[in-house]
């Protein structure tokens, strides 16, 4: 069996506490008392939001990169690289915020959180403690888990279980809880996976703690509880939040349910049983929400739900095992059609991206043999990351996979879920972070 990183962590309604920029009172200022500093103001905030992948699968938590449409086909010898640097062990995807692409590393028995130059790849500052996380079956000793960065902090939830908020400009440490010692956070196959979501002015994190700690939010400026809610192991997955008829959903996979909790105070609106048929079981894929419908899918044997989302309890749509049965990568989903991985990944020959009707869980086309890619989602094209390292870009359509360009970009064994930031595709390997350079040829 594979270890995996966390599928950790989809906002349909683009109300992602991470992508907020600007405070409310700035359009007190005289700014706003001209067109022209309206105008500046409001595309101030548009590249702002558009250049920065801020948190695991971006800014909406959904996979999808919404900045200037990328180059479709490239030179013979693949995208220009921008930058690279060797790091250290670990799953956890790099993040680019404010100009800094921000990665969460091990390092022999440290993990290092570090920072580089987004458009140069040159070092910044680093933060690091001791851990002693080991893995019981013997792969990755580093950390699974995504950053996610918010007003001006990062926050990082390491296999250990120790959950740091820093500075984002310096990487001055603002403080630290450990999960384990604070709510008895137990290490499961893999260590905690969960990438953190700021959702207001908590951190909710899926810890698997007891006497009902098993999702926790702490206030992101102190570390203090806020609340604690559900008494589920914590799974693979990271939790995402929406929006549905006027309430405010934060959803959790944990170990054996759909869990939604509202995110401001920890009420539970409800958990609907989903969960793999055996216990030594790895579920990372996010609930993917679109609009009043949330998308769950694991492998072994459990399968695939399209729920749509009521007042009560939430009304299955259709499910099934054999139609997109994610094992760790979230899918995407564009015009009504979802593009994932079907199948386990850590049996060769590997899962098989497939196009799956949303409303219907129909299967328009399957791709097969591709091993274990992650999807991302830019405009109308696919970008499918294998796990040997290769990127694709293709057409997201229902008529077909049809790559017009592929690269050799990394070596060999690539987990991490990519950043994708102002056109620059950032990615890891188990050693290695590289930037290259996905705008079109007039754009650079």
């Amino acid at each position: 069996m594979h270890t995996f990183s966390s599928a950790g962590c989809g906002v349909s309604d683009g109300r992602c506490a991470t992508t907020r920029i600007f405070p409310p009172r700035i359009f007190s200022t005289a700014l706003v008392g001209t067109a022209a500093g309206l105008l500046a103001l409001l595309t101030g905030l548009a590249a702002a939001t558009a250049a920065d992948w801020p948190q695991f699968l971006g800014p909406t938590r959904n996979g999808v990169y919404a900045g200037a449409a990328l180059a479709t086909t490239w030179p013979k010898d693949g995208p220009p690289v921008v930058w690279q640097q060797k790091v250290g062990a670990g799953f956890s995807g790099p993040v680019v915020a404010g100009g800094r692409a921000i990665l969460f590393h091990r390092v022999g028995d440290k993990a290092v959180v570090q920072a580089f130059d987004a458009s140069t790849g040159k070092a910044g500052w680093s933060f690091e403690y001791v851990t002693d996380y080991r893995d019981d079956f013997g792969f990755d000793p580093g950390p699974r888990s995504t950053p996610a960065v918010a007003d001006g902090k990062v926050f990082t939830y390491g296999a250990e279980g120790m959950v740091h908020a820093l500075d984002a400009a310096t990487g001055k440490k603002l403080w630290s809880v450990s999960a384990t010692e604070k709510f008895g956070s137990g290490k499961g196959f893999f260590g905690r996976v969960c990438s953190p979501l700021i959702e207001g002015n908590a951190v909710l994190l899926n810890v698997g703690g007891a006497d009902g700690a098993g999702i926790v939010a702490l206030d992101k400026n102190t570390g203090k509880l806020l609340w604690k809610a559900s008494n589920e192991e914590a799974g693979y997955s990271s939790p995402s939040a929406a929006t549905i008829g006027g309430k405010r959903h934060a959803f959790f996979f944990t170990r054996g349910n759909l869990t939604s909790v509202d995110p401001q105070t920890g009420a539970v609106h409800f958990e609907f049983p989903w969960k793999p048929a055996i216990s030594a079981s790895v579920s990372a894929a996010v609930p993917l929400v679109v609009g009043d419908l949330v998308f769950v899918s694991a492998s072994y044997q459990a399968g695939a739900v399209l729920l749509r989302i009521k007042t009560g309890e939430p009304e299955k749509v259709w499910s099934g095992d054999d139609i997109l049965s994610n094992q760790y990568a979230t899918c995407v989903q564009r015009d009504g059609f979802l593009y994932g991985i079907e199948g386990r990944v850590d049996h060769a020959p590997g899962g098989s991206l497939r196009c799956v009707e949303l409303m219907t869980g129909k299967v328009r086309w399957s791709e097969d043999s591709l091993g274990a890619p992650t999807v991302t989602l830019a405009g109308d094209q696919l970008l499918v990351l294998t796990d040997k390292g290769e990127l694709m870009i293709a057409p997201a359509t229902p008529a077909g996979f049809k790559p017009t360009g592929r690269a050799q970009i990394l070596p060999f064994t690539v987990r991490a879920h990519p950043a994708v930031a102002d056109g620059l595709f950032c990615a890891r390997s188990k050693d290695k972070l590289v930037c290259v350079d996905l705008r079109k040829a007039a754009a650079r």
